[in-house]
């Protein structure tokens, strides 16, 4: 046996490589990961109240009192909210268990990439796509969050290895499996984790083995496992008694069913109300974005080349390639296709059927994100693109190893690598010097690599100087194609990520005007977050003198002082809601999420968004109130301030009832001032 293979046939090197990338990624996702404190308080306050009570776990309320929750289902908030029960609620006990997924994802994909292709093809190709997920930038400030897309993304490459094996064996109990995946995925963000199912059954139907009415005959059951495992928690949620539930944030009547056809399904695509559209007017924030925000926070722009409205730009087939984008996920975008074009044309030729399956399980699922992330109208934020990133990286690896054995002996197929190589390395420049001033000598580098790797693919040479040139065309056509994505991806490891809208790259990108790496979200004393870099005015999240350290959560990690616009109360106003609180389940009712979790998050206390996420939800009607008022359940009312309004768009009846039958608690019992938005006091 070749001391080049180990007993098992693999080469040498493939193992320790794997190590290595797995050992990259979790420095990646990990590195100095308390700098990023809660990260995105809606789902902080949810998981903390989570560790309060069981049936606000299940259900995921933002409150403990489970009055609403959030606009999500509960599974990934599961994740984290049951290591934050066992050992503590904390930084590290809820954003260690996404970043260990996000490492788990890279080693799944490694394997389901390796089975693509026979032999040494297999691990170059797996090793190349599970570095190339790794660095993908958008990918690495996810993993440092705690929004749900992380094991989103676990849970759907698990379900593309699992159809990919049953593409393989023909068995139905691997396809019924890969479906049940899918369906945990919906419990994660709904309707997103079906964008994958037209590929996996397409794949399917066609390609695994046994007659076309076995194959078909597998898909039934496939359906109901999907049906089945998406559906168990709505089910739940919706046949239980309203009364004693919380109210399903994000809906309009209350049903987990409006939820996902609506705000989570096709609100998103089409916009509408609920959340911030993809789009706007001239100059106008998303719906439910304060128009007036401090000098120094994003600006909200027209559509047009590079730019656009709203979070992830205007809709069209460059939005991925915009301003905001770009330097997300598009940095090996056109590699990608090319990779899916030339591979399959190679795959057929060499009646390679694994690599087939793969390439257009792959480039289904890829072709299927890109069309509706592009064109969606709806709430689009930036990181969202991370579910590309498999798929992007698996064609990278397939597609690229089988361009790279047709090119050492093809003079066609080495212009066509090289031409991809060259397309990328342009790509990159242009990413790069959108940011002049971000390694101002990276763009440059990468120009001149790409350049080198193009160019000794096209001299045919013998000998010992063939081997070097294929050597130097690796090294040089590697560098081209990652080294701008590293650049960007090593971004989050230095300064906090915005926990509302996280993403990587330097100043000014990943934002609509230039705004920075994110929304504005919660920021921790002493950790940087004001600092140079993050897009926020000078002194914002500084704690005003004086104020205590101690909130009550039971948390570990710097204490939380400020939400994002509109979101704050005054600490000397949590202190008299917690003095005069008495036998109350609420420490206050508020507007909207925004208020709620950053009370929640600072005095560990139940607190009742009115209006959930946005403001809009019809949560908190008169009966409810006048009931929870009789009952003792609530004392305090505190309208305005959230970005619904004064009162949120959803509750202006019961608003108009506080006023007519509570008294307005004046501003010097705790010590605030006459500007402050009114605090009534019910019973």
């Amino acid at each position: 046996m070749s001391a080049r293979v180990t007993p098992a046939g693999d080469p040498r090197w493939a193992r320790p490589g794997l190590w290595a990338v797995l050992a990259l990624a979790a420095v990646l996702y990990t590195w100095a990961l308390g700098r990023n404190g809660y990260a995105n308080d809606y789902y902080a306050a949810a998981i903390l109240s989570g560790t309060r009570s069981w049936k606000a776990f299940f259900f995921g309320a933002l409150d403990a009192g489970s009055f609403i929750t959030v606009d999500k289902p509960p599974l990934a908030l599961w994740v984290m909210g049951l290591p934050a029960r066992i050992f503590g609620f904390g930084t590290w006990s809820m954003l260690l268990p996404q970043a260990l997924a996000g490492v788990a994802a890279v080693g799944i994909l490694y394997s389901a990439v390796r089975r693509a292709l026979p032999g040494t093809a297999g691990h170059a190709a797996a090793l190349l796509a599970a570095l190339v997920m790794t660095l993908t930038p958008i990918t690495v400030a996810i993993n440092r969050d705690n929004n749900p897309d992380t094991v989103l993304v676990l849970l759907l490459v698990a379900a593309a290895w699992l159809c990919q094996e049953s593409v393989r064996t023909g068995r139905t109990r691997t396809l019924v499996l890969s479906a049940v995946a899918v369906g945990l995925a919906f419990n994660t963000k709904m309707l997103q984790a079906y964008l994958v199912v037209p590929a996996f059954a397409a794949v399917h139907l066609f390609l695994a083995p046994g007659t076309v009415a076995r194959r078909l005959g597998r898909l039934p059951a496939a359906g109901a496992a999907l049906v089945a495992s998406s559906a168990w928690w709505m089910a739940i949620v919706d046949l239980w008694p309203a009364g004693s539930r919380p109210y399903v944030g994000g809906s309009s009547d209350n049903s987990v069913w409006d939820l996902v056809v609506g705000y989570n399904g096709l609100g998103r695509i089409f916009g509408g109300e609920g959340g911030p559209p993809g789009r706007g007017a001239a100059g106008n924030p998303p719906t439910g974005v304060p128009a007036d925000l401090p000098e120094g926070f994003p600006r909200y722009l027209p559509g047009g080349p590079g730019g656009g409205g709203g979070f992830g730009g205007a809709p069209g087939a460059g939005r991925l390639f915009n301003d905001i984008l770009a330097g997300q996920i598009s940095w090996l975008l056109p590699f990608a296709v090319l990779a899916l074009a030339a591979g399959l044309v190679l795959a057929f030729r060499g009646s390679l059927r694994d690599a087939r399956a793969a390439l257009l399980l792959w480039g289904g699922w890829l072709a299927v994100h890109y069309v509706v992330f592009s064109f969606a109208e709806g709430i689009f934020h930036p990181y969202y693109t991370t579910a590309m990133a498999p798929a992007v990286a698996a064609l990278t690896g397939i597609g690229g190893v089988l361009m790279w054995r047709a090119a050492r002996r093809s003079r066609t197929w080495a212009v066509l690598l090289a031409g991809g190589l060259a397309v990328t390395g342009a790509w990159s420049f242009a990413v790069l010097r959108r940011s002049p001033d971000f390694v101002p000598w990276l763009a440059w580098a990468v120009a001149a690599a790409a350049a080198v790797a193009a160019a000794l693919l096209l001299i045919r040479l013998g000998g010992r100087a063939r081997r070097l040139a294929a050597g130097t065309v690796l090294v040089t056509g590697s560098f081209a194609g990652l080294a701008g994505p590293t650049a960007y991806a090593l971004t989050p490891l230095g300064s906090p990520v915005m926990g509302t809208n996280p993403t990587a790259g330097p100043a000014g990108s990943g934002m609509p005007g230039g705004g920075g790496r994110g929304m504005p979200g919660r920021f921790l004393e002493g950790t940087g977050a004001d600092g140079p870099g993050n897009g926020l005015p000078d002194g914002a999240g500084e704690r005003p003198s004086g104020e205590g350290t101690g909130d009550g959560s039971g948390a570990s990690g710097p204490r939380l002082i400020r939400g994002g616009p509109g979101g704050e109360i005054d600490r000397k106003l949590l202190d008299h809601l917690e003095r005069n609180q008495g036998g109350a389940t609420w420490l206050v009712a508020v507007d909207s999420a925004q208020s709620a979790a950053s009370a929640i998050l600072s005095t560990g206390r139940p607190v009742i968004a009115m209006g959930g996420f946005s403001g809009s939800d019809p949560a908190m009607t008169v009966t409810r109130i006048k009931e929870l008022v009789s009952t003792g359940r609530l004392r305090y009312v505190l309208p305005g301030g959230g970005p619904g309004g004064p009162g949120g768009r959803g509750n202006t009846e019961a608003l108009a009832w506080v006023q007519a039958n509570c008294a307005v608690v004046p501003a010097a019992e705790y010590g605030g001032t006459g500007d402050d938005r009114p605090l009534y006091r019910c019973g």
